[in-house]
């Protein structure tokens, strides 16, 4: 394979990784308990589109906000690294990172708001959560075009998957059930900490050269 190709499925299996829209499935039908299906399908519809929107303005503008803030590639990576690294470490232990998963304090607030849970806790950060973009902002750092177009191209067949599984995450939970589902989620970690680690060093690596 050559090296677009390396990269375009790096960055989609570390979103696949983040995401996890099969473990998440059971997460969306606890939050939308009690709501009609269209407006199930509406929720997720949203949910995935505001975490496109976000992802690529990140992607587009990522080096600029490196620049404002002083900000080292080096220095992004390894911090990347280590957060995505840890997430990875969390899941492979069974355990769902609080950097992803909104707490329940977070969930019935947001009910009680009568804000749409869309936006907030679903889109951010279920869907865009930091550890997604510093995923999408480390693979976009050089800021070519063909980079750019390959991390959002791979984060919008996310959100599609994504869409599809909470669309179908009844039937998906009822299916695979709760075991398969844990050892998923516990193969998703480990391939988040392999590519936290790479991050990691790649960015040590730089520094170093620096």
């Amino acid at each position: 394979m050559n090296n677009s190709t390396v990269h375009f499925l790096t960055v989609f299996m570390a979103f696949f990784a983040l995401m996890n829209p099969v473990a998440n499935a059971s997460l969306f039908i606890g939050m939308t308990e009690g709501i009609d299906t269209s407006t199930r399908r509406a929720i997720a519809l949203r949910a995935v589109l505001v975490a496109f929107a976000i992802i690529v303005v990140l992607a587009i503008v990522g080096r600029e906000i490196f620049s404002v803030f002083g900000i080292t590639l080096p220095a992004f990576r390894i911090a990347g690294g280590i957060m995505i690294g840890l997430i990875g470490f969390h899941m492979l232990q069974g355990d769902s990172s609080t950097v992803h998963t909104p707490g329940e304090d977070d969930t019935e607030q947001s009910k009680n708001a009568n804000v749409d849970m869309s936006i907030s806790p679903i889109g951010i950060p279920v869907l865009a959560g930091p550890g997604t973009i510093a995923t999408a902002m480390n693979f976009a750092a050089e800021s070519t075009l063909e980079e750019i177009v390959r991390v959002v191209t791979a984060f919008g067949l996310m959100c599609v998957i994504t869409f599809a599984v909470f669309v179908g995450s009844h039937w998906l939970v009822k299916v695979l059930g709760q075991n398969v589902i844990k050892v998923i989620t516990r193969l998703m970690g480990m391939i988040l900490a392999v590519i936290g680690t790479q991050m990691l060093i790649e960015g040590i690596r730089g520094a170093v050269a620096a």
